[in-house]
């Protein structure tokens, strides 16, 4: 007699058996076979197909460059950012989110979910700004996988377009090896370029594992060209699997190159000057909610002028580099709404998480006072007079092809940073290292355009990213066993505003600037000055020797004050203290050490006798 209800049960383990394989990594499976002396004793077996989750969505991550916290419309600001403004109405906007305070940390803690340093890239991957020292080789071990990989192995495909960043020089020829390439981690096509920085016109171009010709387009719309094929593609031959796109565009970073039909959309728009941008931005911050209705504007750093005392010829050469950066974020944001509109038109829009990351650090403060064009015909040890003279000769060259080096000068990136002071490389402050981030999703947010100030990183959308996906973190990958994440997963504040903050402790360290936060604390010191400090009249001074142990430390309760402008550290220093001893045990446990600085980098060589190759 059958037993219906074992048979029934047996039916039910065989079916979640045969859909645990279907889900579970390539790698992960066994040989569930038996092999003996003949076929008629052995019984066959074939690996399952990788499966993502049943329902997974497609997974898209945007990230800019060097944008500024106060630029795009979405966050307060007056540069026009459509495409942003629409998925942030129908989604979420962070506005406590942070990055590292340059490109290449940011993206390694972004693509593994872990700190810059504990991954290799204090620093950047380039032979002239790393160092043979655990935390700066600029080799990211594969004991820290990405995102792509763990996706790929989850039945994911994946893909990447834009900026890398993280290619050791070295490796970065078509000879390889390409294990440090994005297809040796993880992403199954890529198109765009290895290094930090490429012309826009002229770019350094990579296809896969090949360098190709560039076709003389803009390549923010050549990115998004691929990106479009590489979707079409694959929903073309298997429509029901799920896709991963890491979309990088090189802007806003210099060069800032785009076509007058995009530059002189802002034609006279900052005549006016960044003293009025900063005022106007901040009253539309209030007005949309982006910052506290309490808060205060911190004074124009000292060492910019103010936009009234400058003389004519000042004005309409700086205003002219704003329009230039204005139209270029303006088109980055509308290549992007290329891609939304596509997914919108193939019916997969509703069915893609898409996080976006409005810069990976704060605004550059790399132009100088008054702003390049080329290098060759610019030193960055000119008076600004001269500097502007030489500008005013060239201006009809500001955004063109031929502006093979432009980007804006200092007073903008303030004001393109505002409410925060400072900007990139200063890890110390909130202008160097809080970014806009964007959530999309319209099946799983019933909360649309509501605001988040839950304090995150960019390391926690790696654990954001697969719990919501339902994607456990692998224990291996391909082999190879994975290290701790220092991440924290969002995903709880998806429905709670008011949740209290999971991630709560968080240093930063660039280049002797350097900051812990804890619980609502900063601790942080201004590490200056440096080999690259155009803050400073007349430029950089390298003939000061700094002493780490001199440096002034500074202390801010970010909960009340989330601009930084009073420093308690003489009110509290047993917070301080506390914080201080919090950056040294993440010094320690995190490969900080030893401190590196500008003045390191470009004064002392850094003789690679063995390079670091971890597993």
């Amino acid at each position: 007699m059958v037993d219906h209800k074992q048979k029934n049960m047996r039916k039910t383990l065989l079916t979640a058996g045969i859909m645990a394989a279907l889900t579970l990594p390539a790698t992960a499976q066994t040989y569930k076979g038996t092999v003996g002396r003949t076929l008629a004793e052995s019984t066959e077996w074939w690996q399952q197909p990788t499966r993502a989750p049943q329902g997974a969505p497609n997974v898209i991550w945007i990230i800019l460059d060097d944008v500024g916290f106060g630029a795009s419309s979405t966050f307060g600001g007056v540069i026009r950012t459509p495409t942003f403004d629409s998925l942030a109405a129908a989604g979420l906007r962070y506005t406590n989110f942070h990055t590292c305070g340059i490109c290449a940390p940011t993206r390694s803690a972004l693509l593994t979910g872990r700190n810059h340093h504990f991954v290799h890239e204090g620093g950047f991957s380039h032979i002239s700004l790393s160092a043979g020292f655990p935390g700066y080789d600029g080799r990211i071990p594969s004991k820290d996988g990405t995102i792509a990989e763990i996706l790929r192995d989850n039945g994911y495909n994946t893909f990447a377009v834009g900026k890398y960043g993280l290619t050791p020089d070295e490796d970065a020829t078509d000879a390889g090896p390409f294990d440090r390439w994005p297809s040796g981690k993880g992403f199954e096509r890529f198109f765009g370029f290895l290094g930090s920085q490429t012309d826009q016109y002229q770019p350094d171009l990579v296809e896969d594992n090949a360098h190709v010709k560039p076709d003389g387009r803009n390549l923010n719309e050549q990115i998004t060209d691929k990106a479009i094929a590489f979707i079409q593609a694959q929903h073309k031959a298997a429509p029901t699997k799920p896709f991963f796109l890491y979309y990088a565009p090189g802007a806003t970073h210099a060069p800032h190159q785009v076509s007058h039909e995009w530059s002189d959309l802002y034609k006279g728009k900052f005549d006016e000057g960044w003293d009025v941008f900063r005022e106007r931005v901040f009253e539309n911050q209030k007005r949309l909610g982006i910052i506290p209705a309490t808060a205060t504007l911190p004074a124009r750093n000292p060492n910019i002028k103010a936009w009234n005392s400058l003389t004519a010829d000042q004005k309409k050469v700086y205003a002219r580099f704003m329009e230039v950066y204005a139209g270029y974020l303006t088109y980055a944001d509308h290549q992007v709404g290329r891609l939304v509109d596509y997914l919108r038109e193939s019916g997969q829009l509703d069915h893609t998480l898409i996080f976006v990351i409005i810069g990976d650090n704060g605004a550059s403060k790399e132009g100088t006072l008054a702003g390049t064009i080329n290098r060759g015909t610019l030193s960055r040890s000119l008076p600004e007079e001269e500097a502007v003279r030489r500008n005013l000769d060239s201006l009809g060259e500001v955004g063109t092809p031929q502006g093979h080096n432009t980007n804006y000068p200092l007073g903008w990136a303030q004001a393109a940073n505002t409410p925060f002071k400072y900007w990139k490389q200063d890890a110390n402050a909130e202008g160097g290292t809080r970014n806009p981030l964007i959530v999309y999703y319209p099946k799983g947010i019933t909360d649309a355009g509501s605001i988040r100030t839950q304090y995150g990183h960019v390391n926690d959308l790696l654990p954001t990213t697969l719990e919501f996906l339902g994607i456990p973190f692998p224990s291996q990958i391909r082999g190879v066993t994975q290290d701790t994440l220092q991440g924290t997963s969002l995903v709880y504040s998806f429905t709670d505003r008011n949740a209290p903050s999971r991630h709560t402790e968080q240093y930063y360290y660039i280049f002797g600037a350097r900051s812990v936060y804890k619980d609502g604390w900063k601790a942080e010191v201004y590490h200056h000055p440096d080999i690259l400090d155009l803050s400073r009249p007349g430029g950089p001074d390298t003939s000061i020797h700094r002493d780490y142990d001199k440096d002034t430390w500074e202390l801010y309760h970010l909960d009340e004050d989330f601009n930084e402008q009073v420093d308690l550290a003489s009110k509290y220093p047993e917070k301080l203290a506390e914080l201080k001893a919090q950056f040294e045990t993440d010094a320690k446990r995190y490969n900080i050490y030893p401190f590196i600085d500008w003045q390191d980098v470009f004064t002392r060589k850094f003789h690679k006798t063995v390079l670091y190759d971890h597993p």
